[in-house]
């Protein structure tokens, strides 16, 4: 009997689901996928696309059509009501479509009206859209005619830090490629409990090796950071001691800050009773599935995960692209395993790879898995990472291209490395 798959989403996550629950389901199976607006941005390059780069027509792709290359349909329209009982959703265009299984891969909204005066709308910039990341480099560009302070960091409840340490270094190499960083002093402001933590507890030698670079590149820090509010020209920040305490209180000028704001989920996804978190978040199992709904998953960045351990300033933990892959892999595994009246048997590796550009060179951070204890745990820094990471910007746009989400020699390659994106799967059992 046919059965239909609708993901929700079409970033990283919504994406290499989609093809591989395609590759990997049977030819009966029916696959769509539901996102708003028609193309898919890489959203690792936003960084570079802030600073001039790289441009949207680089990093994006009109993704009906690459989708529609393997008969997966596509809407744009966008998700605004999901009925779990009767498994319908209702689109942006009032129409309704019918799914046997969701998944959810619809990434996040952006709380920037936690903070007042924050975001693109306020007086920081954003590069966590593709819309964003143009208009900070707009911004970027009046630095370079008129320099004067620069502020970067990440509001109290961010769980992405990686892009703001991207973005800060590669604005510094970038100013002193111009001959102007004697004119623009630079701030690092963030909720971590220190460089380096990333939301993770750090990784490796992260602490010491971004507080030398910071030191290298002249670049102050404030950590345990509460920003209070922004004002034209001005960000006002407390410190926080360990105890959670305000310690110092800091106002900042700037003539441009950009800061990563917390996030939160879809509305429509977070009006399904039992399926989200206070915040949004879609609650799941270890096999990535809805503990309410069974025939509901989820992936990436919408998936609500625990912080790491309690810090001064609220943080929570990143979900990287390679977690995200694992996780939507985990699916398509436990998907099969319905199909086929079992329980789902597959759980992801949560394994992180992370490649940080600074402009000149780039650090590497592994963690197998994200969450200490590790059985990996090291970071390397060097030119080879900056060519790295643009090769892995080429290389997603081509899998992309060619709807394929982990191809064999990719698998092997990093298999060899003992980076695996699922654990080894049990034995399979009934479906209860």
């Amino acid at each position: 009997m046919m059965k239909k798959v609708i993901v929700i989403g079409a970033g990283l996550g919504g994406v290499s689901a989609a093809f591989e629950l395609k590759q990997r389901l049977p030819a009966d199976c029916e696959v769509g996928v539901i996102s708003e607006g028609d193309y898919f941005q890489f959203v690792p390059s936003n960084p570079w696309i802030a600073l001039g780069e790289r441009t949207r027509d680089e990093i994006s792709l009109p993704i009906g059509t690459y989708l529609g290359k393997r008969k997966i349909s596509y809407s744009g329209e966008g998700v605004t009501h999901i009925d779990p009982i009767k498994r319908q959703l209702t689109l942006g265009d009032g129409s309704t479509d019918h799914y046997d299984y969701l998944v959810i891969c619809s990434g996040p909204k952006l709380a920037f009206e936690n903070v007042p005066g924050a975001g693109p709308d306020g007086f920081t910039q954003s590069i966590c859209t593709l819309d964003h990341a143009e208009k900070a480099y707009e911004c970027f560009q009046q630095l370079l005619a008129s320099p004067g302070p620069v502020v970067v960091g990440a509001l109290q409840g961010a769980s992405c830090f990686g892009p703001a340490y991207e973005y800060v270094l590669s604005l510094e190499h970038l100013l002193r490629k111009h001959k102007i960083r004697q004119h623009v002093p630079i701030t690092f402001v963030t909720s971590e409990p220190y460089v380096g933590h990333m939301g993770l507890g750090g990784v490796g030698d992260s602490k010491s090796l971004m507080e030398h670079e910071f030191r290298e590149r002249s670049i102050k820090w404030i950590c345990n950071a509460k920003t209070t509010h922004f004002e034209s020209g001005m960000a006002y920040v407390d410190e926080l001691d360990r105890k959670g305490e305000v310690e110092f209180q800091h106002a900042l000028p700037f003539s441009l800050a950009m800061f990563l704001p917390p996030f939160k989920g879809s509305a429509a996804i977070a009006a399904v009773p039992e399926l989200c978190n206070e915040k949004g978040f879609v609650l799941t199992d270890g096999y990535q599935r809805s503990p309410r709904y069974p025939e509901i998953f989820a992936a990436g960045v919408c998936v609500a995960l625990p912080p790491l351990e309690k810090t001064p300033v609220p943080i929570g933990v990143p979900k990287t692209g390679f977690m995200i892959e694992s996780m939507t892999t985990a699916i398509v595994d436990n998907i099969l395993a319905s199909l086929k009246g079992e329980s789902p048997n597959t759980k992801p590796t949560l394994n992180a790879i992370c490649l940080a550009d600074m402009g000149d060179k780039g650090a590497a951070f592994v963690a197998l898995p994200q969450n200490p204890p590790r059985n990996a745990n090291w970071t390397s820094m060097g030119k080879w990472v900056h060519v790295a990471k643009i090769a892995f910007e080429k290389y997603f746009l081509y899998k992309v291209r060619h709807g394929t989400s982990e191809p064999i020699y990719e698998k092997y390659v990093l298999g060899s490395l003992g980076i695996h994106r699922t654990h080894e799967p049990k034995n399979p059992k009934p479906q209860e």
